[in-house]
């Protein structure tokens, strides 16, 4: 491990074969221990800094809370917190959807978490693949995501839905569930869910108002309102407007910009109503309208 300070705003690390910058100095010594770095995720706003690391032929995803990334606006004990805090959530809500917490420790400079590694990629990836980019670039895992035959997309939003109906039954709500938590091996089909950190157990509320947690494409009234309930009805609207970033267009619920039948459309336009009665009343009834669509 190399580290340079080339700038003195920055600091840049050489670890195997990645290359990364820190606004601060962070000692790494503990992730050579845990194998051969291949990949670095290293511009991210949540203060975490993740790596694939590989050891003995095993792959495992590594994330780090307690460095200062270059996008890291935040105080790094902030995120070393919050990181100790999701820990549980991993544990209480195993599925096989969701990538599987190996081991967690804290080290001198912070707080680290080992993931099994899944070979899938980020439909919201930020760092290489912003703005217009995301949408039209034929490398972006979200232009190629949207390729894919409506029956394969429909099949990734049963695990995503699968999924947060297990959430739902565990006693626990989705925050800041968005296409930057889904990822999607292409290879073989297969979806899961990642970052799960500000998930919370119920009752919860907003307790941060408009600057609530989550992408506004994804967000419901209530999140972007101080002390509303987040609750069972919040997460039908997360999951609708989830059906309508993969199917439709997205910020765009016209059935015009909608891929597939008229009757998942009518689902997944009651899921995002505005009014919160006129919405599902918790996901395992979403789930059970929208599996009956399918069918017409």
């Amino acid at each position: 491990m190399q580290e340079v300070n080339l700038r003195e705003k920055y600091y840049t690390y050489e670890i195997d074969a990645v290359i990364f910058q820190l606004q601060e100095a962070c000692d790494f010594a503990w992730l050579t221990k845990l194998g051969k770095v291949f990949k670095v995720f290293d511009q991210q706003d949540s203060g975490n800094l993740s790596f694939g690391v590989e050891q003995e032929g095993k792959k495992y995803f590594v994330k780090f809370a307690g460095g200062k990334p270059l996008t890291y606006a935040g105080n790094p004990q902030d995120a070393v917190n919050r990181l100790i805090e999701a820990i549980p959530l991993y544990n209480e809500l195993r599925y096989d959807a969701l990538i599987a917490l190996l081991s967690h420790f804290e080290v001198e400079s912070g707080y680290v978490a080992v993931f099994d590694w899944f070979a899938g990629e980020c439909l919201h990836s930020h760092w290489l693949f912003a703005g217009e980019a995301k949408l039209s670039h034929p490398e972006s895992p979200f232009f190629r995501y949207k390729q894919l035959s409506v029956e394969k997309r429909l099949s990734s939003l049963d695990v995503i839905f699968s999924f947060h109906e297990h959430v739902e039954v565990q006693g626990y709500v989705a925050v800041d569930f968005y296409d930057g938590s889904i990822l999607y091996d292409f290879v073989n089909d297969k979806t899961k869910i990642c970052d799960i950190d500000y998930y919370r157990g119920k009752p919860a509320v907003n307790d941060l108002g408009e600057n609530f947690w989550g992408s506004s494409r994804f967000k419901s009234p209530e999140e972007f309102s101080l002390d509303a309930p987040i609750d069972e009805v919040t997460n039908v609207f997360n999951m609708g407007a989830t059906a309508f970033v993969l199917l439709g267009g997205a910020s765009d619920r016209s059935f015009a910009k909608w891929e597939t039948s008229q009757a998942l459309y009518e689902v997944a336009l009651r899921a995002v109503s505005a009014v919160r009665e006129q919405r599902y009343r918790n996901i395992a009834e979403f789930k059970l309208a929208w599996d009956a669509a399918k069918n017409v």
